[in-house]
């Protein structure tokens, strides 16, 4: 996800650190944007993992915060989805970012939202809200996961409809590319709804999934735990809430130590 965390430990950049340079930056609202860096041919990650991502402090200290990684490790660049805060110790530099300039980025991605923390299923939910679809951009552009489920559903919960970002890509690009097409389209199910505007789907994700409109929309079953695995990236109070569906249905919570039915991420809150 590219909510921000609590400040990192200053450190120096260097041996922890990458130097990337921006390559891209696409302002979606005044809430919301994305922006693309280099990367080292020698950084690698799991698709669905975070990591330190800043801006060098004015006494040379740089300024940290967890952010998802967005594009798949395929990909020759990174690619990160953020919220802009105006008064955010980091997230109101972060936003007047341009092409060609600098951002630190940590060698050591982690996090729970990966493949090998749940058991293997028949249909793999990943549920997000805001900027909490980052990590999901980054695995549903992952061959593995379309190897292991037969059904992939991608949810994403905002207020407003402008804050749909990727619509298109999730509904029309990704199933329609001429590589990952194939495998992507006759899997890929996406779910966006919306909380404060009229929309088709309309509502917080947890209401729509407590009064079965989810399933009802996708035409899929009822939450099965001997079948069905979900990942969840969002808020902590819809992060609770998720949980406590979860623990309702008999879902247990799983890491990479112990793969379960469902994980989630909990490293992320908005600053």
């Amino acid at each position: 996800m590219s909510d921000a965390t609590t400040a990192a430990p200053a450190v120096k950049a260097g041996g922890a650190f990458l130097v990337e340079k921006v390559t891209w930056v696409q302002h979606w609202t005044d809430r919301l944007f994305s922006f693309r860096t280099t990367r080292d041919p020698a950084f690698r990650f799991e698709n669905g993992q975070f990591v330190m991502l800043g801006l060098p402090k004015e006494d040379g200290k740089p300024l940290l915060r967890a952010y998802s990684i967005a594009s798949p490790n395929w990909a020759e660049e990174l690619e990160f989805y953020s919220i802009k805060v105006e008064d955010g110790p980091l997230t109101s530099r972060l936003q007047k970012i341009k092409v060609g300039d600098d951002l630190l980025i940590g060698r050591k991605p982690t996090g729970t939202l990966v493949l090998d923390a749940l058991k293997p299923g028949r249909t793999l939910y990943m549920l997000g809200t805001g900027t909490g679809l980052a990590p999901w951009l980054s695995l549903a552009r992952d061959p593995e996961v379309y190897e292991r489920f037969d059904t992939v559903v991608v949810t994403h919960t905002v207020r407003q409809v402008a804050d749909l970002n990727y619509r298109q890509e999730l509904s029309h690009d990704w199933p329609n590319d001429p590589d990952l097409g194939e495998m992507i389209s006759p899997k890929l199910r996406y779910y966006p709804t919306v909380t404060r505007e009229n929309f088709p789907t309309r509502g917080r994700i947890t209401n729509l999934i407590a009064a079965g409109q989810m399933f009802t929309d996708l035409r899929l079953p009822l939450f099965d735990p001997s079948v069905d695995r979900v990942m969840m990236c969002g808020g902590p109070s819809v992060l609770a809430d998720l949980k406590a569906l979860m623990a309702e249905r008999g879902f247990v919570e799983g890491s990479i130590s112990k793969p379960g039915d469902f994980v989630l991420e909990r490293a992320f809150v908005e600053t």
